[in-house]
């Protein structure tokens, strides 16, 4: 932990607010890019409160080109699942039969799975090993309490007394960032009045890598294969969408009305199933920032906009923030520009706006159109499903479109470094 720091004192470049993987996968890349430039990481939760999330994320392709370029992908790897194929439904928890409308290949065209999914802790742990190579401070257990922004810096307060000089602040706090708040950027944002529902869970037989997306009138339900536990045996994350209330309830009954309620929807095709750990659920709404930046502040991750899970593309729209904010910071000081300037910063928001803004309205659009069971829309939907299946190219490019390998991506997302 830093001591007190004044205005006299030596400054920091950047000061990154938030050390999940956003903000952590900013530090790592641009202290690995430009070791000149100091950086540190602040951020609210206590010392070790990363190693107790038992959760996992889906990491597209282009996110583990990046996280190959910093030096993390060989140590993840070795723990990560690939998705090897997708299936698509739509139906109810009643129907006895569930047809496969959509299917899609695991490859990305490129020779690699277009997604792997991985343990939130070995991810986070691998940025942090990363980080700590690079000289990068990471300050547990102290949150932002405000700060301001003059000619050339931030002065960044910590609730602890002790006050940063930074010219760079990025807030990379999460969907309910309190330094958004303080930078005065208002949100769009509405519920859905639908909560996700988060836990693993144990099966007999193997899942083959394989992926499912069952839409459900409640909304979508996901099925999505981990690598084997410490006994060797096989699992699944599940994100499972209902309404607000009854998450709420599903949450707070017994064990075995909920594994009941769970196994109508996963079904018996991986044979007995068995929830492992405490689920957990949390609301679910569109929230995206009117601006990404002010004159030394960037949002990046969910500061900036938070989705609906039903593309499964929340952290690598993050990750694809931490990749074109890092670009744009490191091209700045190479040409001896000022990186905090409002100028350099606008760069990475007319970047990432667009897309963000885009994928916020897709996924938005998709939740509305299945998350019902209006029978003439359900035929619609189903029939659309059926013809994209039948159309080998549109398949291709929307496992481009997933795996993140598009066009116009940051030098880190294709695995070239900054």
């Amino acid at each position: 932990m830093p001591g007190k720091r004044t205005d006299e004192t030596p400054a920091l470049d950047i000061l990154v607010a938030g050390a999940g993987y956003v903000g952590l996968a900013v530090a790592v890349s641009i202290r690995q890019a430009r070791p000149n430039l100091s950086v540190a990481v602040v951020d609210a939760a206590p010392s070790g409160a990363w190693e107790r999330d038992g959760r996992a994320s889906a990491i597209a392709a282009a996110a583990c080109r990046m996280l190959g370029q910093l030096g993390c992908w060989d140590e993840i790897a070795e723990k990560a699942q690939p998705i090897t194929d997708m299936i698509v439904t739509d139906s109810r928890t009643s129907d006895p039969v569930r047809p496969v409308f959509l299917t899609f290949g695991g490859d990305a065209g490129t020779g690699e799975p277009f997604a792997h999914m991985i343990s939130n802790k070995v991810l986070n742990g691998s940025l942090r090993r990363r980080a700590a190579e690079l000289g990068i401070d990471i300050i547990e257990g102290v949150a932002v309490a405000g700060f301001e922004t003059g000619a050339g810096k931030a002065l960044v307060h910590l609730a602890d007394g002790v006050t940063l000089r930074t010219r760079l602040l990025v807030a990379a706090d999460g969907v309910k960032s309190k330094l958004r708040d303080m930078a005065g950027i208002k949100t769009v944002h509405w519920d859905y009045g639908q909560s996700g529902i988060v836990c693993t869970v144990a099966h007999e037989r193997p899942h083959g890598g394989r992926a499912e997306e069952h839409f459900l009138p409640a909304g979508p339900f996901a099925i999505l294969p981990l690598p084997p536990g410490d006994d060797g045996g096989n699992r699944s994350s599940i994100v499972w969408t209902e309404r607000t209330a009854d998450a709420e309830r599903l949450i707070a009954s017994d064990e075995l009305l909920f594994e009941t309620e769970l196994e109508l929807r996963f079904g018996l095709k991986l044979g007995e199933i068995r929830v492992e750990g405490k689920p957990r659920a949390w609301p679910l709404g569109l929230t995206l920032a009117r601006d990404f930046v002010k004159p030394r502040f960037a949002l990046a991750g969910d500061a900036a906009h938070g989705i609906h899970p039903i593309a499964g593309q929340g952290l690598n729209l993050g990750f694809k923030d931490a990749a074109a904010l890092a670009e744009t910071v490191v091209d700045a000081d190479r040409l001896g520009q000022d990186i905090g300037a409002l100028d350099v910063l606008e760069r990475y928001q007319q970047w990432r706006r667009f897309d963000t803004v885009q994928m916020g309205i897709t996924t938005d659009v998709l939740n509305r159109l299945f998350s019902n069971d209006f029978a003439p829309l359900r035929a619609v939907r189903d029939i659309g499903l059926g013809l994209v299946d039948r159309m080998p190219r549109l398949k291709d490019y929307f496992i481009r479109q997933a795996s993140g390998l598009t066009g116009g991506t940051p030098r880190l997302l294709a695995g070239e470094a900054i």
